[in-house]
C-alpha cells in the first residue's frame, strides 16, 4: 500500500491511498460469503452459491462495492498510522479508482492537529486570589445552616414579605382552566420570585381564605409564553421562626457542644474550600498564560462542534430550569452576538488548549497508569453519586476509555506546568501548590482511604485490561470549581 500525503491547510490534510488489487481478497471473499447468504437461486442452499453464479445473477461490481466498503476502515487507519499524522473527526472518503484485478485507490480528506512543539514554560507568573475567610463569611454559612432548621407557624393575620403562605392556584387561558399550570396545597416563601411573575405582588395582604386574580405569563407547559388569568385562594399564612445562634443550636445541628465549635468548624471547612478554588484558579491561569505564548491555527470544523456542543447544553440546562434564551440573556445582560461572541471565543480556546496538552504529554512523554484510570473513574463515579464498579463498566461497554485516557494525560500534562509556573496570590505570597495539595489531602485521607482503596480496586478490575489498549484521543476537559450552600429545609410546628 502506497500513501501521500497533500497539506490543504496547516490544519487539513488530503490522503491518496493506492492498493493493490491482491490486498482487497479476504475482503472479496467476505462479500461473496455474505452475499451468498442473502441471494436464493435454485439448486442453492442460502451460503453454498458459487462465486461466478453471484457474478451472473447479482453483478460483480455489486461484490467490489461490498468488498471496498469493507475494505476502506482498516485502509484508512492503516494510511493514518503510516503518516504519522493526528487526525480529527470522520474523514470524507472518495473512491478514486477501481480496476478490477488490478489495483484500488481511493482519497480522504480530515482535519488534523496543527503540528508544533510547546515552548518552555519555566518562569511563567501568575496571581489568584487570596484564599481568606472572613467573619461575614461564615456568618453567611452559619445562617444557612440555621435556616435548615427553622420551623413554621401559623400567623393569625395577612400575608407579609418574608411568610410562607399556603395557596390554590387556577390559570385560565381564554376563559378554559389550564390544568398543568394551576394547583392546589402549594407551599410558597412570599418574596422569593420563584413562582410566576406577579406571585408575590397579590399574595401580600391577603389572609387566610381570600383570593385575588392577577394577569401573568405562564412559564411552562402547553401555553408557556401567554398571557393567563390567575386566581390565587390563600389556604395558611405561617411565618418562620429561626432558631437561636446559641449552644443548644450547635448541639441540635451537629456534633459540637458550643457554637464557637461550630463556627470555628465552619472556618476550617470554609478555608478547604477557598484552597481548592485557589488551585483551581492556579491550574486555569497556568494554562492561560501558556496558551498566550502559542499561537497555532485552529480546524473550523472542530470549533464549530465545540460551539455546537456548548449550545446544547446550555439549552439542556435552560430547559431543565424552565427559562428560554431570552430569559437568560437578559439575565445576563448581553446580546445575542455578545453572547455568541462569548460562547465562539470559549470553544477556540478550549480547543486550543486541547491541543497543547496533547502536544505536551507527546513531548514529555507521559502515560496513563492502571493505577490512575481507576483513581479517575472512582473520582468521577463520586462525583456522580454511582458505584466506580457500574461506572467503569458502562465506560468498557461503551468504548469511552480511549477519551478517559486522553482525559488523565492532559490532566498530567497541566499539573506539569503548575509545577513549573510561580504562583503568588495578592498579597504577594508565593503558593507552594504542592504542599497545599498535601494539606488538603491529609484533612480527608484517613476517612477516606479505605473506601477509595476498595472502589479503586473494583474499579481498577474493569478498567486495567482496557485501560492497557487504550489510544489517545482528544477528549474535553473541564475543571469549575463548585460551591454548595444548604438547602432551606423548614419545619412545620403545625404538623406536630
Amino acid at each position: 500500500m502506497k500513501t501521500d500525503v497533500e497539506e490543504l491547510t496547516p490544519t487539513r490534510v488530503k490522503l491518496t491511498v493506492e492498493v493493490p488489487f491482491d490486498e482487497l481478497k479476504p475482503n472479496l471473499d467476505k462479500a461473496y460469503k455474505e452475499i451468498s447468504q442473502q441471494v436464493r437461486i435454485k439448486g442453492f442452499r442460502p451460503g453454498k452459491v458459487p462465486a461466478p453464479l453471484i457474478d451472473k445473477y447479482v453483478g460483480r461490481g455489486a461484490v467490489l462495492q461490498e468488498a471496498v466498503n469493507d475494505a476502506l476502515p482498516e485502509l484508512y487507519g492503516r494510511a493514518v498510522e503510516e503518516t504519522e499524522i493526528f487526525v480529527l473527526g470522520q474523514p470524507e472518503v472518495e473512491v478514486t479508482e477501481l480496476d478490477d484485478g488490478s489495483q484500488f485507490a481511493f482519497t480522504a480528506e480530515v482535519d488534523i492537529r496543527p503540528k508544533f512543539e510547546v515552548p518552555d514554560y519555566d518562569g511563567i507568573e501568575v496571581v489568584v486570589d487570596d484564599a481568606e475567610v472572613t467573619d461575614e463569611q461564615v456568618d453567611e454559612t452559619v445562617g444557612n445552616l440555621r435556616e435548615r432548621f427553622a420551623s413554621l407557624t401559623t400567623a393569625e393575620r395577612a400575608v407579609e414579605e418574608g411568610d410562607f403562605a399556603t395557596v390554590d392556584l387556577v390559570a385560565k387561558v381564554d376563559g378554559e382552566e389550564v390544568e398543568d399550570a394551576s394547583t392546589t396545597g402549594y407551599s410558597y416563601e412570599v418574596g422569593s420570585k420563584s413562582a410566576i411573575e406577579g406571585l408575590d405582588e397579590a399574595l401580600v395582604g391577603l389572609s387566610a381564605g381570600e383570593d385575588k386574580t392577577f394577569t401573568g405569563t405562564l412559564v411552562g407547559g402547553e401555553h408557556a409564553g401567554e398571557e393567563a388569568e390567575i386566581t390565587v385562594t390563600v389556604q395558611s399564612v405561617k411565618v418562620k421562626n429561626l432558631p437561636d445562634l446559641d449552644d443548644e443550636f450547635a448541639q441540635l445541628a451537629s456534633e459540637f457542644d458550643t457554637i464557637d465549635e461550630l463556627r470555628e468548624d465552619v472556618r476550617t471547612r470554609l478555608g478547604r474550600q477557598v484552597k481548592l478554588q485557589q488551585l483551581s484558579e492556579a491550574r486555569d491561569k497556568a494554562l492561560e498564560a501558556l496558551l498566550e505564548k502559542i499561537d497555532i491555527p485552529l480546524p473550523e470544523k472542530v470549533v464549530e462542534e465545540e460551539i455546537s456542543r456548548r449550545n446544547q447544553q446550555l439549552e439542556q440546562q435552560l430547559q431543565m430550569a424552565g427559562m428560554s434564551k431570552e430569559d437568560y440573556l437578559k439575565d445576563e445582560e448581553k446580546s445575542e452576538e455578545e453572547f455568541d461572541t462569548e460562547v465562539a471565543d470559549a470553544a477556540r480556546l478550549a480547543v486550543k488548549g486541547g491541543f497543547v496538552l496533547d502536544q505536551l504529554a507527546v513531548q514529555e512523554e507521559l502515560n496513563v497508569e492502571n493505577e490512575e484510570l481507576s483513581e479517575y473513574v472512582v473520582t468521577q463515579a463520586m462525583q456522580m453519586g454511582v458505584a466506580p464498579q457500574q461506572l467503569a463498566e458502562y465506560l468498557t461497554q461503551n468504548n469511552q476509555l480511549p477519551a478517559i485516557v486522553s482525559e488523565v494525560l492532559r490532566s498530567k500534562a497541566l499539573n506539569l506546568v503548575v509545577e513549573h509556573v510561580t504562583i503568588k496570590d495578592e498579597s504577594g505570597n508565593v503558593i507552594d501548590v504542592e504542599a497545599v495539595q498535601r494539606e488538603l489531602n491529609g484533612e480527608t485521607a484517613d476517612a477516606e482511604a479505605a473506601d477509595d482503596a476498595e472502589a479503586a480496586e473494583a474499579a481498577g478490575a474493569e478498567t486495567a485490561e482496557a485501560g492497557e489498549s487504550a489510544e489517545e484521543t482528544p477528549a474535553e476537559t473541564a475543571e469549575a470549581a463548585a460551591e454548595e450552600a444548604p438547602a432551606a429545609e423548614a419545619k412545620d410546628d403545625d404538623a406536630k
